[in-house]
Formats: C-alpha cells, structure tokens, sequence
C-alpha cells in the first residue's frame, strides 16, 4: 500500500493539488487563508438509527410447540339491530298468541284522488281491504260417505262437517250417523257450533247437539277442542250434557299417511264414553264403544278421492250386556267403499 493511502488521500486529490501548484493556481487552503472560520456553523452531523435487532424465531411456527399456544384475537360482538333485539324479547308469526287487536289506521291522504274520483279511489281501497284481512272463508268435508257390508247386513254411514267464518271466530256444522238400508235410522247426530281459535292449531268449540234415530231423541250442550297434533294428527275431544243431566264424552283422530301423491292410506279411532248407565238409549257407563278403521283412498282430485277399507267396532261393559238382550252382535266388522269429497 503506498504511502498515500497511508494518509487518507486520494490520488485524484493528491493530482489535482499538484497540477494547482504546478499552474500558480491557489488550492483550497490557499483560498481561504486568512478567514476567520470560527464564527461559520459547523454542520451537526444526523444520527442513524441503529438497524432493528433480528428476532432468531422470525419465520417459526410456536403453535405446535409445547406451552406455545398464541393469545386469540379478541372477538368484537356484531352490533344488535333494533329489529334483531325486538324480535328477541317475544314471540313472532304463528308463535304470537291470537287477538282482536285494533288495526292500524286506514290512510286518508290517498295521492291518486289528485288525478281519479275520490269515490271511486274509496271503493277500490275498500276491495283491497277486504281481499287483504277480514276475509271471511267457508268448507264442506264429507270425510266418510259410504257402503257398509257387515254381518250380513247392507248398511251405511256418513261423517261430515263445514265450517264459515274467519281466522279466529267461526261457525261450526258436525254430522254423523250410521243404519240399514231399507230400515230406519240406527243413530244419527247434528251438531252447531262456534269454534274459537285459542291457537294457530287448535280451535275451543262450543254449542249443542241434537240426536235423533232409534230411542228418545236428546239435546246436548256440548264444549270441545279439535285441531292438529304433532306429526299430523287431527285430533279432537268433546264432552256433552244433555237436557236430562246425561253426561257423555267423546274422543276421535285420524291421520293420513301418504304413500304417493295420491293414494294415501287413513287409520282412523273414535272412543265413547258415558258417566252413567242411559237404558233408554243402550248406552252404559263407562267406556261404551270403541271403533278402529283403515281406509285406504286414490285422490282423482285433491277434493275428490274414492276409498275402501275395514272397519272394526267393539261394545264394552253395559252396553254390550244391552245389546245382547236385543239380539245384536257385541262386535262387529265391516268392509267399506265410498267417497270423501269436500269443497
């Protein structure tokens, strides 16, 4: 290494100080003899940050390592929205519990009379109203209208109901009976009701019912509850008293089981029951009849299907004993065909 390097100096320097002497041309030192440099500011020199020390475990993954387990970040809860902590606080939809609130106000201030007959803008909202709430709907269901062959005997039998009114209130029509052809009526029954909806599937009933057929006639007040069950099952349960203090209850479901979209089969049960012995009608206490069918129908239409089936009905207690002292069969069965319709 030469002795230029030694002291620092670049030989471009060192050459450009020589050619400077060697012209007469004065050199930086040269030029800036005799200035006083003590008063000029000394430029102060900026600091550089020393480089970030390098972590060793950069790059690692610490989470599958034993006692390594990383914090989790923690979770701001979502903003409730007044309509989320509304529908949090009570029922909503079908879970609401049915009333006779008052609707809100009906709009006056209707745009379209600017331009239309006012009258004519009323009675159009009129329709809409009607068509939209307060509706008033009505059905007829003859879910058994058939031939009965049993114990030799051609017979027949219908069950049928309708109804006509609201969502809430309505009137209630029940019908059944069974006999003979070519002989008076076994039993026959109708029943008017006013059927109250104390749920979105039940409905409270209430009315008389009036008898007629073999043996006295009887009218019955009569207090009930029907609807559907879960998985489908129409169930209802009643219970009567009759002007002669006769008390009587009833209990009867069905179910449809489909098998395609149009044969569908329907076990059916109804039960009996009387609080005391009534001989004028054959009727005893206790648990008096108990009936099972098994009908099995083609759907043509949804509100026209025929049918056939069996039918098993069984007397107990006292009221076998009456039908043995008047010659009839305690137990019976029956093969059916008819038609269930409604509209």
């Amino acid at each position: 290494m030469s002795r230029f390097a030694l002291l620092g100096l670049s030989p471009l320097v060192l050459a450009a100080s020589v050619s400077a002497q060697a012209t007469g041309a004065p050199t930086d030192q040269a030029a800036h003899q005799g200035h006083g440099m003590s008063t000029m500011p000394m430029p102060v020199p900026v600091p550089v940050p020393a480089p970030a020390p390098v972590d060793p475990h950069a790059g690692h993954d610490m989470q599958g390592m034993e006692g390594m387990t990383m914090p989790e970040p923690p979770i701001t809860p979502a903003p409730v929205t007044a309509a989320v902590h509304a529908g949090a606080t009570g029922p909503s939809g079908t879970d609401q519990e049915p009333g006779s609130a008052s609707p809100p106000p009906i709009a006056s201030d209707r745009p379209a009379d600017r331009f239309y007959d006012p009258e004519a803008m009323a009675e159009a909202q009129a329709t809409l109203l009607g068509e939209h709430g307060g509706m008033t709907f009505h059905k007829v269901l003859f879910n058994l209208a058939e031939y009965q062959a049993r114990n030799g005997r051609d017979g027949y039998r219908w069950d049928a109901s309708a109804w006509f009114g609201g969502d809430i209130n309505r009137l209630a029509i029940k019908s059944e009976g069974e006999g003979s052809f070519g002989e008076p009526i076994d039993h026959g029954e109708v029943q008017a009701l006013w059927s109250h909806a104390v749920d979105p599937y039940w409905n409270l009933q209430g009315g008389v019912r009036r008898d007629f057929g073999r043996g006295p006639d009887r009218t019955y007040a009569v207090l009930g509850i029907e609807g559907l069950a879960p998985y489908w099952f129409d169930l209802g349960a009643s219970a009567y008293v009759s002007t002669k203090g006769d008390v009587l209850a009833r209990i009867e479901g069905d179910i449809d089981q489909r098998i395609t979209q149009k044969l569908i089969v329907q076990p059916r049960l109804e039960a009996n029951f009387a609080a005391q012995d009534i001989p004028e009608n054959a009727i005893g206490s206790g648990l008096s009849n108990l009936e099972l069918g098994l009908r099995l129908r083609y759907e043509v239409a949804r509100e026209f299907a025929p049918y056939v089936g069996v039918s098993w009905d069984r007397k107990f207690g006292d009221t076998a004993r009456y039908a043995r002292v008047a010659g009839e069969h305690v137990s019976s069965t029956s093969f059916v065909a008819g038609i269930r319709f409604w509209f």
